[in-house]
C-alpha cells in the first residue's frame, strides 16, 4: 500500500490486516503522514509501515522499495506511484500480482494513460471513478476539509472574499459549493467546455485564470494537473492572496516561476510561506503547494463520514481481486456495480436511514420494453377468458400488457 498515512486510512489498514493479510505500508505524500499512526500500525504483528513525515524524495523513494520488497499480490495505491515502481523497476512481481486499487483522480488518469501505452501489466480498480467514491469523498471531503484547513492555518474567513477555484471536477465542484455556503464570491476556472458551462449554469462565475488572477484573494487548485497557476498569474495577483493546493502532486502552482519571482521568502505563520515580490506584495502559500487538507501542520484529511465510505471500497475491491481476480484482464476496470452498492447499504444501515425499495411490478416495468403510450391507444374488442375486453379505459396495466400480447401489431 502506498497511502496518507493518518488515522482514518489505519482502520482500512487494520481490518485487511485482522482479515489475514500481511501488509506493507508507506505514504504516498511526504506531508501527509502522522508518524504517530505509522508507529502504531507498524507495533501490528501483520503490518510493516516504512511512511515518515517529512522526508525528502530520496527517503520517499526508500520507503517504497522497501514495500516492494515484500512481493506484494495486491496494491493498494493512493496516486499511483507503487504501480508505476513496480513496472519499472520489479517486473518481475508482475506475474504474482493479482491486481490493484487506485483511489485518486490523479493516480487514475496515470492509469489509463498508462493502459492507453499498453504499459499496464495487471488489472486495477479506479476507485476514485465509482459513485460512492466521487460523490462523497471527492465533493464532501475535499470541499470541507480544504476549506477547513485552509481556515485553521490562516485564522481567517471566507465570508466577503473571492475565492478563485481552479478545475471544475467532482473536487472543484465541492471547494466551489462549500465555500459559497460561507458566503465567499466564487470564481471558477476550467479548460473544459462542459464543466465550464455546468459551472457557469450552476451561478458561478467562470473566467480564465488569467483574469481571476486580479480578483482573488483565495486561490485553490483542483484539477490533478499541472502548471495550473504560473508566473504570468503571480504577477497579477492582489497583496496578501493564499494559494493552497487540493490535487494530488505539488506541480499545480508552480513554485519555481513564483521562486524567481521572488526577492525574499519566509514562514509568515506555521504552515504558511510567504514569498515577497520586488514591488513588496507577498504571495502567500499554504502546506508547500503540497495537498493541503493532508500536508498543512494542522490538517486531519477528509472527514471520517465519507472516508469510511471510500476505504469501503477499497475494501470490497481487495476481496474482490482474492475472491474473482482470475475475471479480471490486464488494465483499468471500473469498480463493479454490485460492490459499490454493497458500501452504499452498509453506510445506509450505519446511519440508520430507511429508504424505497421496487415492488416487483416495479422492476419489471424497468426491465420491460413492452410497455408504452400505445398501449392505451390500442382500441379494437377482444374478448378472452370471460371478460369483455371491449373497453380499454377499464382495463389495468397489467390487462392492457396482456391485450397487447394477444392483439400482435402496434397501432401509432
Amino acid at each position: 500500500m502506498a497511502m496518507h498515512v493518518e488515522a482514518k486510512t489505519a482502520n482500512l489498514v487494520e481490518l485487511l490486516a485482522d482479515g489475514g493479510a500481511e501488509v506493507a505500508i508507506t505514504g504516498c505524500n511526504p506531508l501527509s503522514t502522522h508518524d504517530d499512526v505509522s508507529a502504531a500500525l507498524d507495533a501490528h504483528e501483520n503490518i510493516d509501515s516504512y511512511a515518515v513525515r517529512g522526508v525528502n524524495d530520496d527517503s520517499y523513494y526508500d520507503a517504497m522499495h522497501a514495500v516492494a520488497s515484500h512481493e506484494p499480490t495486491i496494491t493498494v495505491d493512493d496516486g499511483m506511484d507503487m504501480v508505476k515502481l513496480i513496472h519499472e523497476t520489479y517486473p518481475d512481481l508482475i506475474d504474482t500480482i493479482v491486481g490493484g486499487a487506485e483511489e485518486t483522480t490523479t493516480g487514475v488518469h496515470r492509469l489509463r494513460a498508462m493502459e492507453a501505452d499498453g504499459e499496464l501489466q495487471y488489472p486495477v480498480f479506479a476507485v476514485n471513478d465509482t459513485p460512492m467514491k466521487r460523490l462523497f469523498d471527492n465533493v464532501h471531503g475535499t470541499g470541507e476539509s480544504s476549506l477547513a484547513t485552509i481556515a485553521m492555518t490562516t485564522n481567517l474567513s471566507y465570508a466577503g472574499k473571492t475565492v478563485v477555484v481552479g478545475g471544475y471536477g467532482y473536487c472543484g465542484k465541492g471547494v466551489a459549493k462549500k465555500a459559497e455556503g460561507q458566503n465567499a464570491d466564487v470564481i471558477v476556472t476550467e479548460v473544459e467546455p462542459r464543466r465550464a458551462l455546468e459551472a457557469h449554469m450552476e451561478g458561478y462565475d467562470v473566467r480564465p485564470m488569467s483574469e481571476a488572477a486580479a480578483e482573488g484573494d483565495v486561490f485553490i487548485t483542483t484539477t490533478g494537473n499541472r502548471d495550473i497557476i504560473t508566473r504570468e498569474h503571480f504577477e497579477r495577483m492582489q497583496d496578501g492572496v493564499l494559494l493552497a493546493n487540493a490535487g494530488h502532486f505539488d506541480v499545480e502552482i508552480n513554485l519555481d516561476h513564483l521562486t524567481d519571482l521572488s526577492v525574499d521568502t519566509y514562514e509568515a505563520r506555521d504552515g504558511v510561506t510567504a514569498y515577497e515580490l520586488a514591488d513588496g506584495r507577498r504571495l502567500n502559500v499554504i502546506a508547500e503547494g503540497r495537498l493541503v487538507n493532508l500536508a498543512a501542520p494542522l490538517a486531519l484529511g477528509h472527514p471520517v463520514e465519507v472516508m469510511d465510505q471510500s476505504f469501503g471500497i477499497q475494501a470490497v475491491c481487495v476481496r474482490e481481486l482474492v475472491e474473482n481476480g482470475d475475471e479480471y484482464e490486464n488494465g483499468v476496470h471500473d469498480v463493479p456495480d454490485r460492490l459499490d452498492r454493497e458500501i452504499a447499504e452498509i453506510k445506509l444501515d450505519a446511519e440508520e436511514v430507511e429508504h424505497d425499495s421496487l415492488t416487483d411490478e416495479q422492476q419489471e416495468y424497468l426491465d420491460s420494453w413492452q410497455h408504452g403510450t400505445w398501449i392505451a391507444l390500442h382500441t379494437p374488442p377482444v374478448t378472452g377468458a370471460g371478460k369483455d375486453w371491449s373497453s380499454v379505459d377499464t382495463l389495468s396495466q397489467t390487462e392492457r400488457t396482456r391485450r397487447c400480447v394477444v392483439c400482435g401489431p402496434r397501432v401509432p
